[in-house]
């Protein structure tokens, strides 16, 4: 027993950070007002996505790609610019070679808004208090106008990059539209072998590890697939006051307590491991203990995520969240169907058909049908060993001094999934810090960003942009 606790101390002992190489910051001048004017302007596009098309404005979405044309003449005269699909906006800057080229992604839909939970105009975009409002400003027009402002910037002086750089928008992320996959295909047709894929993801977010005081560049180098399925009970029907033993929604609920009482297996996929080893060796001892002897404790920090739920557990497993029931419309009439619908996010190494699998063997009821509906499997894992990365890296420590850059799995979703048929390079960051209040205003009431983080997501693509 003596003999185990020494082992478990002195690998906790050795678990110390990594050492940062350090970089020379140079101090760049871009035009803040018009980064500040544009972005507004791009807030005012009331550029909303939904599966009802007869719901969507498209005036909007052309005010959106003339604002680009208008505002950023530099890109429009010396890139090959294509409409792909139903709304894709293709850029193609060229660099002195074709060789390894770099897409910047992002998307300029948004959700739709309840205008009367809103304190300010969803779309005015106004400035109060150093932060401009409105939907989409976190998710994620800022990045767009990043990209955009940089690479303005960088051809208005005469830059030629090393390598080709594509612009790669779509308007209808927030549906799964398809705009993205068909820039892929294009891709995919024409040979296009990126050595740097970047699009939204992660933040700079504090306390996202016990222990650990630093904020955190979270980048994503994988994501987890997803799907909804629905489950389907049918019956004969009939009178409330003349029940069968159970009915179609009693079979139902059971099915639902049986699932959330038996979570999927916990599984330490390597984003999530690469998570853990980079930021529980900033932590304090307790947790470098448990981290650095994960053989031993793997099976309390099970439980604990069983119990506890949220962000750790769902990184550890693929998760099963209840969302729809319906049954019949009348109070006193049994349904003759009912159903219930869930939305699973699963793990890297595993797949749908596996979960629907688990699913189907722990309800154990052959009264259930089962339709699985939009699905994704997870994606592929990046590479974090790439020239790609490595300038990620650098340029975040060049924004964000004080920041552990960590690897993670993304639980949701974004159009960066499509690429993973196209590369192993691609990664998931917003380059802005945000606060667990910030996080909570995406697609929600408020949204706001800070003046300080549009100008800190311009800055850094403007740094990046000079290293690819």
């Amino acid at each position: 027993m003596i003999t185990l606790l020494l082992i478990l101390i002195i690998r906790a002992l050795r678990f110390k950070p990594a050492t940062v190489k350090e970089v020379e910051v140079k101090e760049i001048d871009f035009d803040k007002d018009k980064a500040i004017k544009d972005f507004q302007d791009m807030i005012r596009c009331k550029t909303i996505s939904d599966v009802d098309y007869s719901k969507e404005d498209e005036a909007e979405f052309k005010k959106i790609e003339k604002l680009i044309e208008e505002r950023f003449p530099n890109i429009m005269k010396k890139s090959k610019f294509e409409r792909v699909g139903r709304r894709g906006l293709l850029y193609h800057i060229k660099g002195k070679s074709s060789d390894s080229p770099s897409i910047l992604m992002s998307h300029f839909d948004v959700v739709s808004v309840n205008e009367e939970g809103w304190t300010h105009n969803a779309f005015d975009a106004e400035i109060r208090e150093g932060e401009i409002w409105g939907r989409g400003t976190l998710d994620t027009k800022v990045t767009l106008n990043g990209a955009l402002q940089a690479v303005e910037h960088h051809l208005e002086k005469g830059f030629i990059p090393k390598d080709d750089i594509y612009l790669a928008f779509s308007g209808e992320e927030e549906t799964s539209g398809s705009s993205a996959l068909e820039i892929v295909d294009l891709f995919i047709k024409r040979g296009v072998n990126p050595k740097f894929v970047l699009d939204e993801g992660g933040a700079v977010v504090s306390g996202v590890f016990p222990g650990v005081s630093k904020p955190c560049a979270a980048v994503g180098i994988a994501e987890k697939g997803y799907f909804n399925l629905r489950y389907k009970v049918k019956s004969t029907g009939g009178h409330a006051s003349t029940p069968p033993p159970q009915t179609p929604i009693g079979i139902l609920s059971k099915a639902c307590a049986k699932i959330e009482a038996n979570p999927m297996p916990m599984h330490l996929s390597e984003p999530v491991q690469k998570t853990f080893n980079t930021l529980a060796r900033h932590s304090n001892f307790l947790y470098r203990l448990i981290f650095a002897n994960m053989w031993f404790f793997k099976g309390i920090l099970d439980k604990i995520a069983r119990k506890s739920g949220g962000q750790i557990n769902a990184m550890l497993r693929t998760t099963i969240a209840f969302t729809q029931m319906q049954g019949s419309k009348g109070m006193n009439v049994l349904p003759s169907e009912a159903s219930m619908l869930s939305n699973q996010r699963v793990i890297i190494d595993s797949s749908v058909a596996e979960t629907v699998e688990y699913i189907k063997k722990t309800v154990n009821d052959d009264r259930i049908e089962y339709e699985v509906i939009s699905s994704s499997e997870p994606s592929r894992i990046s590479t974090t060993e790439c020239e790609g990365y490595e300038a990620l890296v650098e340029t975040i420590n060049e924004v964000y001094s004080d920041a552990i850059v960590a690897p993670y799995l993304m639980t949701a979703c974004s159009d960066s999934r499509h690429y993973s048929d196209l590369s192993d390079k691609v990664y998931r960051f917003s380059p802005m810090k945000l606060t667990s209040g910030a996080l909570g205003l995406i697609h929600g009431h408020d949204e706001r960003i800070s003046i300080e983080n549009v100008l800190n997501v311009t800055e850094f693509y403007i740094r990046l942009v000079e290293k690819l």
